[in-house]
Order: structure tokens, then sequence, then C-alpha cells
């Protein structure tokens, strides 16, 4: 105990300078009281607060020697150091100090949230016995002459001290953190719904109908699976929306719709197919493999491929006629077992149909062109080949319209107009990839009139295509063909894709493009009557609607500033008497103060808006400053005979009403036309 007590004498006397230390010893607690002097009073300004960074007094030094000497008397042995070792283990320990950043930020942040601003002695106590505790536990023991006073020393309990700024502190390349989450999902990986039974069980079709729903809406198996369910629930996309997101994928209202209307059609079909069914049932002609080509069908026109040749009013097909003769299994055994099979075997004389090889061999190809065409696999196929190649639409002037055009008398003169107004589309070729909505529209209305003839174009080498992989891979004969017996598949398949797989292909295309179409001429109609209805309203002021008129006059409605019917009247600005309508105007616009007029697009708008420029022009009005605009009056008329305009203006001529509703749709245009039919404000692409 002697050593220690000689160097903890010497360590305080180098601290306040009053007793003269060895030359080793002098350079060394010098250079360490300057480092941790520096270091202490940059990172710990709490602690130092207060105290000169010189000398101490010695009764605060006194104080604390008493306490240091207490402490250091209860704590266990040490070996004892080295005193050369130590010194040399000291100085590489301050390099280290960048790598104890990086370490320890809990035990650091502890630290600070013990320590208040102002320190206590007792405080100082228990934070001087942890730092100690810690210098004791690790691999190298320090010094004794080196233990500080009151603050830690540099070579243990600096890099906590100085390691203040926590890794997982905010950046600013980083979003805030999200609030509490209401689910127990982990933050951005949605979660399944948890469903133990399916919830379109009752489509009972052979497709697994949230495979073909996310096919085709682009979604997510498990996402189609948790929009089904929850409409089972009776949830509404709102709800979904807003507190369902991560069953959802965070999807927005307008596809999670588009995933309720295919819905709604898968279950279309579904409900088609179990009524087609059940006619064919009645009819006696449902077959198993008739049933299992229904319920292989996804779409409406694929139902109506399979149904149309067992269809009421149709002529019977050449297939069933086939099949009357009992053909059927002769076509089977020409797959199954060819190099037993015999055409000549099956040869009635007496039967028409069955008289001679040919109708035999004809009879056998007609049902074998009916088996290619409703086969699923097949159909698939000819599909993926159509996707691969340039598929085109080609408009052209039908035979009735050039046969109507050409006597060129009497009510025949309408038609060549008709045929003028279709003048893009009277030789037009287009990718069906690229066609334009609106050309496919204009296209359909041009047919409808009976004026184009449209025609689906699909290359010459789909076709050889299909019928080489159809008799090589999927209608391959089980065994030896005769050359006979494979020129009848050749024909079969030459005639199944010409009778049947080229008129489903072409429905298929038109029933996409008109569908497409459709929708986006839905959407341009909600875009442009958002922007309509969204107009910045004119607010504040006194406005005179003008429904312009050449007979009738110019029906005149002043409004206030709250769209108040102020006064109305007809004043006929193009007639001989301008100058007295003038003078009604000026009194009418300086009696309300009037100084903004609203001029409708209709009929005579341009000759008003030249009479009123010419009044501005020579400044007709003052003091009043007028200015005028023209806005659309589409609907207008119909809205003044509305039983609505009625109830709101009942003893009003309905003209001077179609004045009234001008104004207001400058002065709020949504208040306005929320009360007119959408389809008549005039806006859209073949709304």
């Amino acid at each position: 105990m002697d050593w220690r007590n000689t160097m903890l004498r010497r360590t305080r006397t180098a601290k306040v300078y009053t007793e003269p230390a060895t030359d080793d010893e002098s350079d060394d607690m010098t250079s360490n009281q300057k480092d941790d002097s520096e270091e202490l009073e940059e990172w710990l300004p709490n602690s130092n607060e207060g105290k000169p960074k010189g000398r101490r007094q010695r009764g605060t030094d006194e104080t604390a020697e008493k306490k240091k000497v207490t402490k250091r008397v209860a704590k266990p042995k040490e070996p004892k150091p080295k005193e050369p070792k130590a010194k040399a283990e000291r100085k590489p320990r301050a390099a280290r100090v960048p790598k104890a950043k990086k370490e320890k930020t809990s035990t650091e942040q502890q630290i600070e949230d013990v320590v208040p601003p102002k320190l206590e002695s007792q405080q100082h106590v228990k934070i001087k016995e942890e730092r100690l505790s810690m210098n004791l536990s690790s691999n190298n023991a320090a010094v004794p002459g080196d233990m500080p006073d009151e603050c830690p020393s540099s070579s243990q309990d600096f890099p906590k001290v100085k390691k203040e700024e926590p890794d997982d502190s905010f950046t600013f390349e980083e979003p805030a953190q999200k609030k509490q989450k209401t689910t127990n999902a982990a933050q951005g990986r949605p979660i399944k719904l948890k469903s133990g039974s399916s919830c379109v069980e009752d489509l009972q079709m052979n497709w697994d109908p949230i495979q073909v729903l996310a096919v085709k809406t682009g979604v997510e198996q498990w996402v189609c699976a948790n929009i089904v369910q929850l409409f089972q629930e009776e949830n509404t996309i709102p709800f979904m929306v807003r507190y369902r997101k991560e069953l959802i994928n965070h999807m927005d209202a307008d596809a999670v719709r588009d995933v309720q209307l295919t819905l709604e059609e898968l279950r279309s079909v579904a409900k088609k197919t179990k009524s087609v069914a059940q006619t064919l049932k009645k009819d006696g002609v449902l077959t198993s493999e008739l049933e299992a080509a229904l319920k292989n069908c996804t779409t409406a026109d694929e139902i109506d491929h399979v149904y149309s040749p067992y269809k009421k009013g149709s002529k019977l097909s050449k297939a069933r006629r086939a099949k009357e003769l009992g053909l059927e299994p002769v076509a089977q055994a020409l797959l199954q077992t060819p190099q037993t099979l015999d055409l000549h075997s099956s040869i009635q004389p007496n039967t028409k149909g069955l008289s001679t090889l040919d109708e035999v061999a004809t009879g056998v190809q007609e049902i074998l062109a009916d088996m290619i065409a409703k086969d699923k696999e097949t159909l698939t196929y000819v599909q993926s080949l159509c996707e691969r190649s340039a598929v085109t639409i080609h408009s052209s002037v039908s035979k009735t319209a050039l046969k109507e055009q050409q006597p060129q008398e009497g009510n025949q003169k309408s038609k060549p107009k008709d045929i003028a107004k279709f003048s893009l589309y009277t030789d037009f070729t287009c990718d069906v990839k690229r066609i334009h909505h609106h050309q496919t529209l204009a296209i359909n209305r041009g047919e409808n009139l009976k004026i184009l003839t449209v025609k689906v174009n699909i290359p010459d080498w789909v076709k050889n295509d299909f019928c080489r992989w159809c008799v090589s891979v999927r209608w391959r004969p089980q065994g030896f063909t005769r050359p006979e017996l494979m020129t009848v598949l050749k024909n079969a398949t030459e005639d199944s894709y010409k009778r049947f797989i080229l008129p489903f292909l072409s429905r298929g295309y038109r029933s996409k493009l008109t569908s497409s179409a459709e929708k986006e001429s839905i959407a341009m109609f909600v875009r442009n009557l958002r922007q309509r209805l969204l107009m910045c309203p004119v607010r504040g002021r006194v406005i005179m609607g003008v429904d312009p008129g050449f007979h009738h006059g110019c029906k005149i409605a002043v409004l206030s500033p709250t769209s108040q019917i102020l006064q109305t009247d007809v004043v006929y600005l193009h007639g001989h008497a301008k100058h007295k309508e003038a003078e009604k105007l000026r009194h009418l616009m300086f009696k309300h103060s009037c100084q903004t007029i609203v001029i409708g697009n209709g009929k005579a708008c341009r000759e008003t808006e030249a009479f009123f420029t010419d009044l501005i022009k020579q400044h007709f009005f003052k003091p009043l400053d007028v200015s005028y605009c023209i806005t659309d009056e589409a609907g207008a008329s119909i809205y003044s005979v509305s039983p609505e305009a009625v109830k709101e203006m009942p003893d009003m001529d309905p003209n001077l009403r179609s004045a009234v509703s001008i104004g207001r749709r400058v002065q709020d245009p949504l208040a306005e036309l929320i009360k007119i039919d959408p389809k008549h404000i005039g806006i859209g692409t073949y709304q």
C-alpha cells in the first residue's frame, strides 16, 4: 500500500502543481492532463460547467482526495503494474478513439441521462464509482497514478463520453418514421387474409377463378383472393382502401373497382355457362365433352363459340349430321388406332352421306374439325401465335353504301354525306396494338350505319404453323397412319381454322378493341367533366347572363353576387332599333351596377359579341368598367324545361331560365352544372 499512496500523492501534486515530479512522470502527466482537459471541455460541458481550465482550489482537491483514498482502499487487490509498460500502453489508446466512437452508444446515452446540468456531490460519487469499475474490468489495468480527481480518464471513459451522436439518429436522406401501426403486418410488407374457405366455389368451373382474375387484372393472386373475400363479407371499396390497405397491397380505389368489375364478368360467365348447359340438357344434346368445353370457357365469346352450333333456329351443323350417321367412333379411331381403321367398312350405299368413300371421309373430317375448334389447348396455342404476329384491322366502304350512292336522286342525297364523314376510314389499315380508341369507335359507328366493312387480317404463317402443330403434336394419331387418313386429318385442321377458329379470333379482337375504347371514352368523359365542374368561379360580382338569338331576341338575366335573380328582359340587338336596345341595356347595368357580361356560345353568339365589343370601345357604359366572356351553354335549353328548373323558377319563361343558367355557370359552375344530366353537358368523345 506504500507504493499506492505514493503514486496518489504524485498524481495530486502534478495536477495542482504543488510538488515537483520526475522528468518522465511530469511529461506523461502533463500531456495526459492537457488531453483530458481539452477533450472533457469539448464533450462534457455540463460536468465542467463553471470550472476554470487551470489550477483548482486546494480545498476542493483535499475533499476529493479524501473521497478517492476511501474508495481505493475498498477495492480488490490488483497486480502490481509496471510503470514503463503502463506508460507505453497509454500512448496508442489515444489513437484508438475513433474506433471507440463506433461502439457503445447505449452506455453513453445512459450516462447522459443520469448526469443533470448541475452535478451535486453525491452524483459525482456515483458516476466515479461506475467509471472506476469499468476501468478495472478492462483487459489492460490502468495505472493508479492516472486516476483523475473528478473527471473520467481519457483512456477508458473518454470514448463513451465523446460518442454522443447516436448512429440511429435522424438523417435528412431518410423519411421520418411512421406512427404506431394498427395492424400486425410488418412495415411495408402486406399480409395475407386468413381464410379457410374459398369465396368463389359457387362458380363450379374447370378453371381457378382467382388465377384467371389475377391474369385478367394483372394483380397478384393473394391480393385478388383477399379482395374477393372482402367483397363477400360485404365490405365497401372506401372501407377497403382506407382501413384494409395491407390486405389489398395498398391499391387505389380505381384498381380495386377494376378487380370488382372483372370478378362480376367471371361470375356472369359462370352463370351463362350454367344456363347454356341446362338448355342443352333439355334438348338432349349435352355430352360430357360438351359440358367440359363449356366449363373451360372464360369469356362470353368462348361460350358463344361453343354454343353456336346448338342454338335453336340454326341449321344442323355438319358435325352433328355426321355424328347422327354414326361416324363419331370412326373419327375417334383415326386418332387412337389409325393402323386398324378402314373407311370402306363405313360405306352404306343406300344412306345419304355414307354412300361413297368421299362422303364418309368428309363426315369424319367435319367431326374432327369440330373437335379441334372446341379444344381449349388448341385455342390457347393459336391465340399465343396471334400475340406474336402483326394482326391488323382493315375498313373499307361497304357494297351497300356504294349501291345507294350511284342513283343520286331524291332521298339518296344524304348517303354521300354520310360516306364523306367517314372518308378517313374508307381504306384504313392499322395494327390492332396501335389503333387509337377514337378510331375504333368511328369504325364501329360506320359499320353500324352499314357504310363501312371491317375485317381482321391475321398473317398466313399463323395458319401454317397452327396446322403443322395440330397434325404433329396435339392431334397426332397414336400409331402408323396411312396417307389417305393423314390427308383427312390435314383437311380437317385447315377447315377448322377457316370456318371456326378464324372467326372466333376476329370476334375476340373486335370485342377487346371495343371494350378498351369504351373504357377510355368513359375515362376521357370523367376527366373533362371534372375539369369543367372544378372551373374557378367568379365571386362577388353582379353578372348579366345573355342567351343570344336572332328572331326571338337575346334573353337577359341580371344576377346578384349570390346568384339571386334581380331582373330579366328580352332585347333585340340585331334588329333595326339597336340604339334603343343599347339604351335599355345601359339602364339595366347602371341600375344594378353590373360590370360583367356572360354570353352563351349558341346561335348569334359572334354577332352579339361584336355588338357588345363596339359598345365597350365607345365607352358607352362609362363610368362602369364593363367586360364580357363567352361560356358554353350546352344543356341550358334542356335544363330550362326540366322539373328542377320549373321547381326553382316556377313563374318564369323557359327562354329566360336558360339566360339565368348561363349566368350562374360563371358564378358557380359546380352548383349549376350538377343540375344537368352529364350526357347533355357536351363533353367527351362518342359519349
